[in-house]
């Protein structure tokens, strides 16, 4: 149910913009956002700077007042809209789940109606709080795995199957796939269990596809990793605040079997990944990375923006520095 958001070929590296030194205010007016998963973390922030930049944002989840999902967490989707107005922005909150085909084409009608276009799809839903670590293929519940791959991978199908159509009706439309891990990354690393592996990387080959098709309506697909995200969520599991996250992450170096891990240094917040896709989604050669696979960090050095601290956090970096080298023999102020 829902109640009251022509490319290159894959080898070829995107121009470096010059002069962008942060978001630009109403560089998206007039476009019209769906961002799917919007209530929390990477969604919310990336709905918020929509907004900020002057798109009308349309907010999906599942977490409502006095309903809240399975998840169990106090956030809700109106309660994003609202962020969004309250900066002047125009949003509007959507009780969607992604999962029902009807729901998400209820959807699409209704900004088809109200809009007639459609200019920017985000699909944020990721579905790490189902996830189960340290259980091989044939130890792991089956429906648990399964919840786990529909909502990080089939709901970014389904909403693009629903999506698509109304998108490519003007040209210059953008789909953002949202993942965790970059393809280079993914590639070469196990991502732990066997469903998190195939619904990560599943979402990665399906902007890859979907630019492929989207390439001759002049359309542009990209998968795009943030880094160690300190959302909500991982404030919360491991007890810290957005003013106490990096002291007590930094006492842990060289400790094992602590919260947080001191590899939380190299965390950031979503709105290094939220900045970095509103700049992409303004810029006029968006095409030159239809198809790719992109991180937060490389958004942020290509169009000269940082976190809110300033920084500019390189995690994957680290984290693969990490696979020859113990996480506390490596200085932070190297990667950020």
């Amino acid at each position: 149910m829902t109640m009251d958001a022509t490319g290159p070929t894959e080898s070829a590296e995107p121009t470096e913009a010059t002069g962008s030194t942060g978001p630009r205010p109403r560089a998206l007016e007039g476009r019209i956002a769906l961002v799917a998963g919007a209530t929390r973390g990477a969604g919310r922030a990336i709905a918020r700077e929509l907004g900020r930049a002057g798109a009308v944002v349309y907010c999906t989840g599942r977490s409502t007042a006095g309903h809240p999902s399975d998840y169990g967490r106090p956030e809700t989707v109106e309660e994003t809209a609202g962020l969004i107005r309250a900066e002047g922005g125009t949003a509007h909150a959507m009780v969607v789940d992604h999962l029902e085909v009807s729901a998400v084409r209820e959807l699409v009608d209704r900004i088809d109606r109200e809009q007639g276009r459609l200019d920017i799809l985000i699909n944020d839903i990721g579905g790490e709080a189902y996830v189960e670590f340290g259980i091989p293929l044939w130890e792991y519940d089956l429906d648990d795995g399964m919840r786990l791959f529909d909502a990080g991978f089939r709901t970014h199908l389904l909403t693009s199957h629903a999506a698509l159509g109304l998108l490519i009706r003007h040209p210059g439309g953008l789909v953002v796939e949202t993942t965790d891990g970059t393809r280079d990354y993914n590639q070469g690393h196990f991502r732990e269990t066997v469903f998190l592996d195939l619904a990560k990387t599943a979402v990665d080959r399906l902007a890859f596809a979907e630019g492929h098709e989207l390439k001759a309506h002049g359309g542009t697909a990209v998968s795009v990793s943030a880094g160690w995200l300190r959302s909500e969520m991982m404030l919360d599991a491991f007890g810290v605040t957005e003013q106490t996250w990096r002291e007590a992450a930094a006492a842990n170096r060289g400790k094992t079997d602590v919260v947080p891990p001191y590899e939380f240094v190299i965390s950031e917040t979503p709105a290094l990944l939220a900045r970095g896709i509103v700049e992409l989604a303004a810029d006029p050669q968006r095409d030159q990375w239809n198809t790719r696979s992109v991180s937060s960090f490389e958004l942020a050095r290509h169009y000269g923006m940082t976190d809110v601290d300033g920084s500019r956090p390189d995690a994957w970096g680290f984290i693969t520095a990490m696979d020859t080298t113990p996480s506390a023999d490596l200085a932070v102020e190297d990667f950020r």
